[in-house]
């Protein structure tokens, strides 16, 4: 279970821009920060700042997890038709299908150094649980789903079984190991990473019971901030569980991703909900940002 220092600093993020339905899968490419939004049904990028929001790419199919290819192209999660898209900057193919090997809608990617991309999905309808079950709602009966693995070529090489919810996933920078939060079981779990991009020795890096970890990125020393969808927070926490500085937003934060030219910078895609029936016709969603690096390590 995640302890948190008492020791621990604490910043407050800064709302940078607005006017966003559902933001996800930030990722800071070529000295701005690209992401998702899901009910707008594009990929946008933005300058340091938050001004000069562009419009990259549309998916009418909801886009979520971002990454690029060894070529620069853009891979793109289509969620509602669970396919992954490549964007050369011109035209749109699908680079993989991931109908046969998932179970609800496709979500979060990594696209690790190597080329190889790991792709997570629901595994059931959340909003749709939520609305049925509502306070009944129990987190640890919902059901597992599978950790997509592809090659370079987009071609499935493996499939990692009994995921519970996996959302945000990341290598270090050795990339020898694989971070994936499994929201529904309030973990952060690990694998050793093949040179042939596939995954053994699962392994719990920390569990962070009473949080839902969401998005998540690694630091210079390997450290993992993750957005806490339960809350107005990212939390920086180390292998095994304490918990050493907290990012506070203004309204639920879902994801987050390092950037700025020294990769201080803590971008954070917050909305007032999760739930697409409360959000998909709105523009309340945010990106906020704070600097980490006036955090020092808690001893």
């Amino acid at each position: 279970m995640a302890q948190r220092a008492t020791s621990a600093p604490e910043e407050r993020a800064s709302v940078i821009h607005g006017g966003l339905s559902f933001a996800e899968a930030p990722r800071w490419q070529r000295g701005r920060l690209w992401y998702s939004d899901f009910y707008r049904h594009g990929v946008y990028s933005l300058a340091p700042d938050g001004s000069d929001e562009r419009f990259e790419l549309e998916v009418l199919s909801q886009p979520s997890g971002l990454g690029w290819h060894a070529n620069g192209d853009l891979l793109v999660v289509s969620m509602t038709d669970q396919r992954v898209l490549r964007y050369d900057g011109t035209n749109v193919t699908v680079f993989a299908e991931l109908a046969d090997h998932s179970v609800f809608w496709c979500n979060d990617m990594l696209v690790s150094p190597a080329g190889y991309c790991y792709v997570g999905n629901f595994g059931f309808d959340l909003d749709e649980y939520l609305g049925r079950l509502g306070r009944d709602f129990d987190p640890a009966m919902t059901p597992t789903t599978t950790l997509v693995v592809l090659d370079p070529d987009g071609r499935i090489v493996q499939t990692i079984d009994a995921m519970a919810f996996p959302n945000g996933v990341e290598v270090t920078s050795d990339v020898s190991t694989l971070i994936v939060a499994e929201t529904m079981a309030s973990r952060l779990s690990a694998f050793d990473v093949a040179s042939d991009g596939t995954l053994t020795n699962r392994r719990v890096w920390t569990a962070v019971e009473g949080s839902r970890p969401d998005g998540l990125c690694i630091d210079d020393e390997g450290a993992v901030w993750f957005a806490d969808a339960m809350t107005t927070h990212c939390v920086r926490v180390r292998e095994g569980g304490r918990i050493d500085a907290v990012v506070t937003t203004s309204q639920p934060a879902f994801a987050c991703a390092l950037g700025g030219d020294d990769r201080r910078t803590l971008f954070v895609t917050c909305a007032p909900s999760g739930n697409r029936f409360e959000v998909a016709d709105t523009r309340n969603g945010t990106i906020e940002a704070a600097w980490t690096g006036g955090f020092s390590p808690v001893s």
